[in-house]
């Protein structure tokens, strides 16, 4: 298919450190707190957040006629970074924007100064898959990634099964439920906040339901993850995991077991979303690790 138009948005000046935030599957950019970003912005970071392909301001596309993969929403890393001028900037990914950062940093390791990964899983362990299993009941072959917390499955179970919202405040009711899920049971949930960004997600996107084609994108090209190939990562690496993650709990030490000199960080109370209670911590830790 063609190149999207891809939105994203700068903070900062371009004579600063630049840091590029990646955020997961079918997930905007604004998920990057602004709170969070000044915190960075203070430390004299230039920041840059964007929308994946389908997903809020960027295009989206009819799958079945203009098909793509993970390899294209991998290769539109490259593309944000060239609209930006930039030959090479400090990554930080999270879930599976960690997951692209990775292979970015593998694939092109010059234009990778660091890897920052948040509540993220490592490239080749095929956590979709991972957690397929979980929701079907499936036993998980031997040396899989540990699975989801119950509360992670019972609820996605429950949301496969329902049907579709039949209108907008449903439809942002069960955001703000998912939203519920993902930040876990360490630290207290905000439901105002969550409501406020919910609908925000929901009036910003050109079309709510195109994030989706992110998952046919995954069943496109299953082999997207190359196996075998984090110890060839060169970029100073620090591995964040919340304490209280629901989906990928322990994922990140795996993570860390394996690319050579990561660091890891468990941050206490954090589930696999960015709350205001951890961002003075994460942002000092980004700071540090992106003066190197």
């Amino acid at each position: 298919m063609r190149d999207p138009k891809i939105w994203s948005e700068e903070f900062g000046t371009t004579t600063d450190t630049p840091i590029l935030l990646i955020m997961g599957s079918m997930s905007q950019g604004i998920l990057w707190p602004e709170e969070f970003i000044d915190r960075l912005l203070a430390g004299g970071r230039r920041v840059i957040r964007y929308d994946h392909r389908d997903t809020g301001m960027s295009d989206t596309a009819d799958f079945a006629s203009q098909p793509y993969t993970w390899d294209d929403i991998k290769n539109d890393v490259y593309r944000v970074l060239d609209a930006h001028g930039l030959e090479s900037a400090h990554l930080v990914g999270h879930s599976a924007g960690g997951l692209l950062a990775q292979f970015v940093a593998v694939e092109c390791p010059q234009r990778v100064r660091s890897l920052t990964l948040i509540g993220s899983s490592p490239l080749g362990g095929h956590e979709g898959q991972v957690i397929l299993r979980a929701l079907l009941g499936e036993p998980q072959p031997p040396g899989s990634l540990p699975e989801p917390e119950p509360e992670f499955v019972s609820f996605y179970r429950e949301l496969i099964a329902a049907p579709p919202p039949a209108d907008r405040h449903t439809r942002i009711d069960g955001m703000v439920a998912e939203q519920r899920v993902l930040h876990g049971t360490g630290l207290p949930f905000d439901e105002a906040a969550a409501q406020k960004l919910q609908e925000r997600i929901h009036h910003r996107a050109r079309d709510l339901s195109a994030a989706a084609n992110h998952r046919l994108a995954a069943a496109a090209r299953p082999d997207f993850e190359p196996t075998g190939v984090l110890p060839r990562i060169k970029a100073p690496t620090l591995v964040v995991e919340g304490s209280h993650e629901p989906a990928k709990p322990g994922h990140g030490a795996v993570i860390a077991e394996q690319v050579p000199g990561a660091q890891l960080r468990i941050v206490a109370g954090m589930g696999h979303t960015l709350p205001p209670q951890v961002h003075e911590e994460l942002a000092a830790a980004i700071l540090a690790h992106t003066a190197q």
